[in-house]
């Protein structure tokens, strides 16, 4: 399967070739998402929070159970909000990421306190980000993943001249970027068709990554 052309016929961009992102995910023990414009387009709805889609849902979801299948173990999962979002946190549960970051201005905060608890450098760390104040965190990430948003051809321009990312998405914010990043990430893990295949039948395997992935609590943490 020719992965990198498939991207980027979509539209993607590799400023880091296919070959070196794919050596570079042994290594990687922790994802990171930003919300607000990674799993959708940013806009806010008040209180309530703002959106995700079903289909960046299963991208996540394949691409940890990816890794389940191929490392024997789940990669942990944090995602980040500058915001109290009662949405963002609901998603983080149900789907039993390990923790959520919310009213986060400074999100070096967030490297910091995972390798306090977890013992994990940001070497270690990708990153899911649209936007400038994620480009610090971007830049000390191992791998990033910069979400497309056609409105910013500026930054567009400073994320690829600057090396900030590893790869930009084809897809725009709002359209599941999220899961054309966790697709490309799948199949540069080498078990693409294993990893649909075993998920279709929701037996064997599957049930015992399942299982796995329930018994993770999600940590809320305020800031």
């Amino acid at each position: 399967m020719d992965i990198e052309n498939i991207f980027k016929d979509l539209g993607g961009i590799f400023i880091t070739p296919a070959k070196q992102i794919e050596a570079s995910l042994a290594g990687i023990r922790v994802f990171i998402f930003d919300w607000d414009g990674v799993f959708n387009s940013g806009v806010k709805t008040g209180e309530t929070g703002s959106p995700y889609s079903e289909i960046d849902s299963m991208g996540i979801n394949m691409l940890r159970f990816s890794y389940y299948l191929r490392y024997g173990h789940i990669p942990l999962l944090f995602i980040i909000t500058g915001m109290n979002n009662q949405t963002a946190l609901d998603f983080s549960k149900r789907e039993h990421f390990d923790g959520i970051f919310m009213n986060l201005k400074n999100k070096r905060s967030a490297l910091e306190s995972i390798n306090e608890n977890f013992r994990i450098t940001p070497d270690e760390a990708a990153f899911f980000f649209d936007d400038i104040i994620d480009i610090e965190v971007a830049m000390k990430c191992k791998l990033s993943f910069f979400v497309n948003n056609r409105s910013n051809p500026l930054l567009f321009n400073y994320v690829r001249t600057n090396n900030i990312a590893s790869y930009i998405s084809g897809s725009s914010a709002g359209c599941h970027a999220v899961r054309e990043i966790c697709e490309l990430l799948t199949g540069l893990n080498g078990n693409y068709n294993q990893t649909v295949e075993a998920r279709s039948r929701f037996t064997g395997i599957y049930e015992e990554y399942q299982k796995a992935r329930n018994e993770i609590a999600t940590k809320s943490i305020m800031f």
